[in-house]
């Protein structure tokens, strides 16, 4: 089972599993948003060997994505010895759907100094399981293993993972595995009822002060509705070891009816 099959270098055939909870007839934004991820590790594994860490991603949601083929282009915005901007485009028919501009930057050995004030939330084995299948449609949604807590309106914290791989016959790093599922945080802690209220994110934008190191994902969401159509969905990121992040994805808020 995989999200894309590889057709060549720069061009992927998605899969069911991508298909949408808001249209099962387009692709979930997480497989690609992890597809992105990866094909930027790759780029920067082919022109250098020291495995800088993404660490600032910022993605731009252009347009809504069918579930079939999609070309990825890489390109090098800000080169440097120890930090890089590099930005990846995903197109469907010549149509730029998915932006990703990336910051990488160089490891030093700070373990001294490692911490964050960041509260931790209770661990996946602590954590009931949820069908969030009941919730949300769509093949994406299916193929992932769910625990929460829900707390309160637009409040929970959450463990995700999934068995379904990236690419087929290809092998992902922790990180782009973690990373593909991110954009989850905004149907983890519904603030609406999604068959009454559209509420989809036009953004993501991710912060990571450490690598993921797989497993199962954390999520300590908050989900924020304005009096004019605007949202917010705010995640610190947890891997089994701690929080090792943030993500936000901007919302656009809209009754449906």
């Amino acid at each position: 089972m995989h999200y894309f099959e590889r057709l060549d270098e720069a061009r992927f055939a998605a899969t069911e599993y991508t298909q949408g909870a808001w249209n099962c007839a387009e692709q979930h934004i997480a497989p690609s948003i992890g597809l992105l991820a990866h094909a930027v590790e790759q780029d920067r594994d082919r022109r250098r060997d020291d495995r800088l860490p993404l660490a600032r991603l910022s993605y731009d949601i252009l347009g809504t994505v069918p579930i079939g083929v999609v070309d990825v282009d890489v390109q090098v915005r800000r080169p440097g010895r120890s930090i890089e901007l590099v930005e990846a485009t995903m197109s469907h028919a010549g149509r730029p759907v998915l932006v990703l501009r990336a910051w990488l930057m160089q490891r030093f050995d700070t373990e001294p100094l490692a911490g964050s004030s960041f509260a931790p939330i209770p661990g996946p084995q602590d954590t009931p399981a949820w069908d969030m299948p009941g919730l949300w449609r769509g093949g994406f949604i299916a193929s992932l293993h769910v625990r929460r807590t829900q707390i309160g309106p637009g409040r929970a914290t959450a463990w995700a993972r999934t068995d379904v791989g990236l690419i087929a016959e290809e092998t992902v790093s922790p990180a782009t595995a973690a990373i593909m599922l991110f954009d989850i945080g905004n149907g983890l802690a519904v603030r609406a009822d999604p068959e009454k209220v559209a509420f989809p994110n036009i953004d993501l934008t991710a912060h990571l002060f450490s690598e993921p190191r797989g497993g199962w994902l954390g999520f300590d969401t908050t989900v924020s509705f304005g009096s004019d159509g605007l949202g917010l969905t705010h995640s610190v990121i947890h891997d089994e070891t701690g929080p090792i992040g943030t993500s936000s994805q901007m919302l656009t808020v809209r009754p449906i009816g």
